[in-house]
């Protein structure tokens, strides 16, 4: 049985956190303290996404999904970060499976669920299929549940306003991320959802700004792994009303994404973390590759790291 009046996450900005692996591909754990540490740290950011895209999710059995949640919020008390919010990927392929993740994560530490559609059979998921399965899990859930969109992994289905509105309005769905960066379907669910209910939140870095000022609810994105501080200020700035100022750094946002994406993503993330803050390897659970930095293919992301280190 779902919660009673189950609010929204926190406004702000969610780190997609990535899972840091030794040579054998097991948890590196002092590697993932660190990062979460490093992260929360950083005045401002509102929480931790643990089994987003980013963090490998699909990779892990279900005990390592649970313990990575348990960790990260072992990390965030014992360091006096209790007023983290930690969201837990509970995407699967069967409305059974989701379920039992939803209540691991519950049981494990996290406020609020994020659920990928199910995409081995694309073709079978149609809108009803969809609204059932969406709800069938929030009504199950301990804890609230949000609306991974996200077709870059789920083999294409790409959620559209109506469906999102529509199960905005089930008791326990309090959010969405889009994991594409059109703004027209945020704003479309800002304009029409109420934030009191539902949240809407970007998933890529390059419309931070543009979303904001659409009325998302902040942002959760992967480069937020590399430069949490250039992204808060970005954040400082707007709620200021800078909008030059703030402008200035998204167009740098904009083209340090767009270089991490061809540059490999989740395997990019964890060679620059690597590289520049000194903790994690490179690895990533196979069948995905590891990422060689060359001086050539990470301009802008340099200049994002320089100004990342300089706030």
């Amino acid at each position: 049985m779902s919660p009673v009046n189950s609010t929204p996450p926190p406004p702000g900005v969610y780190v997609p956190a990535v899972l840091f692996f030794d040579e054998n591909e097991e948890f590196d754990v002092p590697a993932i303290k660190a990062h979460i540490l490093r992260l929360a740290k950083v005045w401002g950011v509102t929480g931790v996404l643990v089994q987003g895209s980013n963090g490998e999710a699909q990779h892990l059995s279900h005990d390592e999904r649970k313990e990575a949640i348990r960790l990260t919020r072992q990390t965030l008390h014992e360091n006096g970060f209790q007023d983290v919010v930690i969201i837990a990927g509970t995407g699967a392929q069967s409305t059974r499976e989701t379920k039992k993740l939803c209540a691991d994560a519950a049981e494990a530490g996290a406020a609020y669920c994020l659920v990928l559609t199910p995409s081995v059979w694309p073709a079978q998921m149609t809108a009803e299929k969809i609204f059932k399965f969406h709800r069938d899990v929030a009504d199950a859930s301990p804890i609230p549940t949000m609306v991974y969109n996200n077709p870059f992994v789920t083999a294409g289905l790409n959620l559209d306003s109506d469906i999102i509105g529509a199960l905005a309005q089930h008791p326990n769905i309090v959010g969405t991320k889009l994991s594409r960066g059109t703004i027209g379907k945020l704003h479309r669910l800002t304009s029409s959802v109420p934030a009191s209910k539902f949240a809407t939140f970007p998933g890529m870095s390059d419309v931070f700004l543009q979303g904001l000022v659409s009325g998302s609810a902040g942002l959760i994105c992967a480069p937020l792994n590399i430069a949490p501080k250039a992204h808060m200020e970005i954040y400082r700035l707007y709620k200021a009303g800078k909008l030059e100022e703030a402008t200035k750094i998204q167009a740098l946002l904009g083209h340090a994404d767009w270089e991490l994406r061809k540059l490999g993503s989740i395997g990019g993330i964890k060679a620059v973390v690597s590289k520049h803050f000194g903790y994690g390897t490179t690895v990533v659970r196979n069948p995905l590759s590891a990422v060689v930095i060359t001086t050539t293919n990470t301009q802008k992301l340099d200049e994002l790291i320089a100004l990342e280190k300089s706030l």
